[in-house]
């Protein structure tokens, strides 16, 4: 359904209009403004940046034995590696067209496969643990990663703002063998 490349210098444009999106912006509580300079140097760098796994989720679908499309429709993004740890930060993020229709799941179980086993000839970083937090006002993410085999380790009380109001996150985690098991 899906397939995870490297974020690149064309993605520019989809990832500028995901900053536009105000609900994923409040659902991935984002609090930092960025510039469209900024998004373009991002994107043009991001791939060579050390100590993280930026890619771009596009479509899978294939007609002819040629691929569909391969515009950007989501973000799925492991960094914070710590190799002596032997843990990392999953975060994701759809563009709004995307959401609800089991693009992200695909690819989280891709990630996760990456970062425990490595995937055709890639080793990844053997981690034995990937954690996130997500936000309390999104029990529709909350869910997914309880899906997949995340558990909630814990709350940050009221650590985010959402409008007038606060929202908790969440801090969820699977390791290796929870993995596994799943």
């Amino acid at each position: 359904m899906v397939r995870l490349r490297p974020i690149e210098a064309r993605d520019a444009d989809r990832l500028w209009e995901s900053l536009q999106d105000p609900e994923g912006i409040r659902l991935t509580g984002t609090t930092a403004a960025f510039t469209r300079e900024q998004v373009d140097e991002w994107t043009a760098t991001v791939a060579h940046r050390p100590g993280r796994y930026d890619w771009a989720i596009a479509p899978g679908a294939v007609r002819d034995g040629q691929q569909v499309s391969d515009e950007l429709i989501g973000e799925i993004v492991l960094n914070q590696i710590d190799e002596h740890a032997g843990s990392a930060n999953l975060r994701l993020q759809m563009l709004p067209d995307y959401r609800g229709r089991g693009y992200g799941r695909e690819a989280i179980i891709e990630v996760l496969r990456f970062a425990f086993d490595g995937v055709e000839g890639e080793p990844g970083p053997g981690l034995h643990r990937v954690s996130l937090d997500v936000l309390s006002i999104n029990p529709r993410a909350q869910a997914l990663y309880e899906s997949l085999g995340f558990r909630e380790e814990g709350r940050l009380r009221d650590v985010y703002r959402d409008g007038n109001a606060w929202a908790d996150a969440v801090v969820m985690s699977i390791l290796e063998d929870e993995y596994r098991a799943a």
